[in-house]
């Protein structure tokens, strides 16, 4: 065992020295440039090199967040500011350590438009302790980094497709070059994300881009299929337009507006195409023919995705969090379902009776909760199934479900929302002010599951192997003839095929937006 002097705090890397922190169990670095800021002229484009800097350089703040509307779902930190120079990212390691140490590089959700690594959720200090250096990652959002411009360049108007993407994998470079320096191998890097994280996760898993820049991947709730055609992204890019008043043969003007209002400008849209057409993102990574070759689905089906170990999951009640805020990033009424087959039925002709069959594997639909069960599998449980039965014939994958909540939750109506996984896989409980989860008790059991998850984690991020430890139950491989699923509850569980019959209705032809 090697203990690290103070002067373990300063590390070289390529562009300069960095300073970090320590609280005698972890160091970390943050606000750290992995790119330079994209402002002015460089709005709307790929990432460039950062600058080096003479010196050293104090990496003891978060960095910026990146411009967003607030919202009531993601609390930013009252000391983090929000700002277009936001493409940094936070390295956490153990004070002490025997080597090169894996390393898990987080991608934070916020449907494509919020969210922070600074977030006091993502704390990596208990992941960090079960022996892996935690990386936590900013990029751009909303029209920023996930509105596709890119079909409206021409002469002095410029714009790259997939900005936000791009920052990823600007990101997932730089660990490559320069996480040796913090304690990390380069050689062992495991992706994993939540919410839009997880979808850009089982995106990048597509992307040649992407080959190389990490070993093993975590994809939490992946919205997998709500990746849209240029075409539609064309027409969503010319919306967003008529939306801030500027003329489709002058866009170029986006770039002396402010960043507050068109993230405020984003915001609205998301809504309105939300509404327009139910089970639809305004704002999402796009087939572009370069960094996204094809649709994700198209290219997991043909298995040309990056060959690297997975581990995919769902919540059981993920749209509940959505029903509750009447948010309508998610069709959970009988009308805004019935949309959402319609629209479906009119992009694909060849679903026939498939709203009807669907339907009908829920025995109460549309009654007491049954369109937020439909909703929850529309977005999230089927693409991931569809998913991982694809990944599982070129690479290992396993497949969870998770369906712990509180008492308190239960009560609610909550239960295992969207979202609900986070704290037991960061092992940060009650982060936010007045948090109800454990009101009516459940922390022991909360907690005893938090451990749980984040050996399996941290074990598989090491060996592949999500093991936890002694007297837990093996956690067998997912494929088409057993479909082995482990189910997070009070305790955990191996089930074969779980909600069979709603599987079964939904079929193996996957049904999604391009």
């Amino acid at each position: 065992m090697t203990t690290l002097s103070p002067d373990a705090l300063v590390v070289e890397t390529s562009s300069g020295a960095l300073r970090g922190i320590t609280d005698g169990t972890v160091r970390s670095w943050r606000g750290i440039p992995y790119a330079a800021p994209p402002v002015g002229a460089l709005r709307f484009l790929a990432p460039r090199p950062v600058e080096p800097w003479s010196g050293v350089r104090d990496a003891v703040a978060f960095g910026h967040a990146s411009v967003q509307s607030k919202s009531p779902a993601v609390r930013l930190p009252a000391d983090v500011s929000m700002s277009e120079d936001c493409l940094t990212l936070n390295v956490t390691a153990p004070a002490e350590h025997d080597g090169p140490l894996p390393v898990m590089v987080w991608i934070h959700g916020g449907a494509y438009f919020a969210g922070s690594s600074a977030q006091a959720l993502y704390d990596p200090a208990h992941l960090v302790a079960e022996g892996v250096v935690v990386v936590t990652v900013n990029y751009r959002l909303g029209a920023l980094g996930f509105l596709d411009l890119s079909s409206l360049s021409s002469g002095a108007a410029t714009f790259d497709s997939n900005p936000g993407l791009r920052d990823q994998l600007a990101a997932l470079r730089w660990v490559q070059d320069e996480i040796a320096a913090f304690g990390g191998d380069p050689g062992d890097v495991t992706l994993f994300g939540e919410s839009a994280g997880g979808g850009c996760v089982t995106t990048l898993l597509t992307s040649p881009a992407a080959a190389g820049l990490f070993h093993r991947a975590i994809a939490q709730s992946s919205p997998a299929t709500s990746v849209y055609s240029a075409e539609r992204a064309a027409r969503v890019a010319r919306r967003f337009l008529d939306v801030v008043g500027i003329d489709a043969d002058r866009p170029e003007l986006l770039r002396e507006r402010t960043a507050e209002s068109l993230a405020d400008a984003a915001f609205a849209l998301i809504g309105d195409v939300a509404r327009d057409v139910p089970g639809t993102l305004a704002l999402a990574p796009v087939v572009d023919g370069d960094i996204v070759p094809v649709h994700p689905i198209e290219a997991y089906s043909a298995g040309t995705q990056l060959p690297v170990p997975l581990i995919i999951g769902t919540n059981r009640d993920e749209a509940s969090l959505f029903k509750l805020m009447k948010s309508p990033l998610m069709p959970v009424t009988e009308a805004s379902v019935a949309a959402m087959f319609e629209e479906l039925a009119a992009e694909q002709p060849d679903l026939g009776d498939a709203a009807e069959r669907i339907e009908g594997a829920y025995p109460h639909y549309p009654r007491r909760r049954t369109p937020s069960e439909l909703s929850r599998d529309a977005g999230f449980r089927m693409p991931s199934i569809w998913l991982a039965t694809a990944h599982s014939r070129v690479a290992p994958t396993r497949m969870y479900r998770f369906d712990h909540a509180t008492p308190m939750l239960k009560l609610l109506g909550i239960g295992a929302t969207h979202g609900a996984e986070l704290a037991y896989v960061w092992g940060n409980f009650e982060v936010a002010p007045k948090d109800p989860t454990f009101r009516l008790g459940g922390s022991k059991e909360a907690h005893r599951l938090s451990e749980s998850i984040r050996r399996r984690w941290t074990a598989f991020a090491s060996s592949g192997t999500p093991s936890a430890g002694e007297g837990a139950p093996e956690w067998p491989l997912y494929d088409e003839s057993t479909r082995s699923t482990l189910i997070f509850d009070r305790g955990e569980t191996v089930v074969d095929d779980p909600d069979a019959e709603v599987r079964s209705a939904w079929g193996d032809e996957v049904i999604g937006f391009s």
